[in-house]
């Protein structure tokens, strides 16, 4: 069972006495260049944000706001000029090619998506298992016989743990992410239920129940419910109330799925970005720098990436979105290759 595996796009045959309202469109066209442009726009200004977000508040940089006040010198200028080459780059991308359609520029997005979240299912596997268990070696006063007196110390600081233990874990899970698409979502939830089983078990029957069990059931579900959340939109399975969308052709839901995806899709994923990026003590920079944790000193050190989860979700979802966006309007089009969602997101 594939997480978010990379989905081939079906193509469709038209038969040659078919309407002209359902016959195919050509690849090209105003519309077509418009959409492509503006997806990619939003990406590549999206990537520009989040590395100029991290030179300002992790290493001191002034910031292209600096630049645009007249001020920061040097580097508040490559910061705000970033965002220039960004949008210049994007447009040659999509006048340089333009031949390129919708949907294999869709599918480019989606692939790219798929990779970040099955990199992020592992990694948050990984590091539920290595925290729960250090958390529970230091519960029970084990530690220090395992790794000695320093590392104790060391492994109870989250300035430490984080950077020395989760980040290493991060980039395995990227790496495993490279070469395998075997972690699923239904995996993930499976880990779930045996984790709270393990909290019934033990509180039950043993009389025995410390804060990293919770911790860790709380961690994976927030990954399970917010990063399964893009695959989601990919197979159409959110609840939406069809009164009348049902009843459109392929080319009105086109229209509307198109829409919806500007006004509601990626209008909420920039306000998400946006706020909880916007400032060193914004709700997801202020956690995420202090390496935040939890107030039981023996749960596990993971609040700050629970806080960053939000980031990461919005990530996705705008990447999605954007695919979701060129799709519809490749609908709308009647491009060749429309995607009949399943409709199952548990795959």
């Amino acid at each position: 069972m594939n997480a978010v595996a990379d989905t081939t796009l079906s193509s469709a045959e038209t038969p040659a006495d078919a309407p002209a309202s359902e016959s195919h469109a050509t690849p090209g066209g105003a519309l077509s260049a418009g959409v492509r442009l503006f997806g990619w726009l939003n990406l590549s200004l999206l990537t520009v944000f989040l590395i100029n977000n991290v030179l300002t508040y992790s290493f001191d940089w002034p910031g292209s706001d600096a630049a645009l006040a007249g001020e920061g010198g040097v580097l508040a200028t490559l910061q705000l000029g970033a965002y220039v080459v960004a949008a210049l780059l994007t447009i040659g991308y999509v006048i340089g090619d333009a031949s390129r359609t919708l949907r294999s520029d869709a599918k480019i997005i989606h692939n790219a998506n798929a990779f970040l979240i099955r990199a992020a299912f592992w990694a948050v596997l990984l590091i539920g298992v290595v925290d729960a268990a250090i958390s529970f070696l230091r519960v029970e006063g084990l530690l220090e016989a395992v790794v000695g007196p320093e590392m104790t110390t060391n492994l109870g600081r989250p300035q430490y743990r984080g950077p020395m233990v989760h980040v290493p874990l991060i980039f395995i899970g990227v790496a495993i992410a490279v070469v395998t698409r075997t972690l699923g979502f239904i995996w993930l939830a499976t880990m779930i239920v045996f984790a709270e089983l393990l909290i019934v078990i033990t509180r039950f029957v043993f009389s025995y129940e410390q804060a990293f069990m919770g911790d860790l059931v709380r961690f994976w579900y927030a990954a399970l419910f917010l990063f399964a959340s893009a695959y989601t939109l990919f197979e159409d399975g959110h609840v939406r109330v069809d009164v009348f969308y049902a009843g459109f052709s392929p080319r009105g839901k086109g229209m509307v799925n198109a829409v919806g995806s500007i006004l509601l899709g990626l209008t909420l994923s920039w306000t998400i970005i946006a706020i909880g990026l916007g400032g060193k003590a914004a709700i997801i920079n202020s956690p995420v720098m202090n390496f935040e944790v939890s107030q039981s000193g023996f749960g596990m050190y993971i609040k700050y990436l629970m806080a960053g989860f939000l980031g990461l979700f919005a990530v996705s979802m705008m990447l999605q979105f954007v695919s979701y966006l060129m799709e519809a309007t490749a609908d709308y089009r009647n491009e060749a290759g429309r995607r009949e969602a399943s409709g199952d997101a548990a795959h």
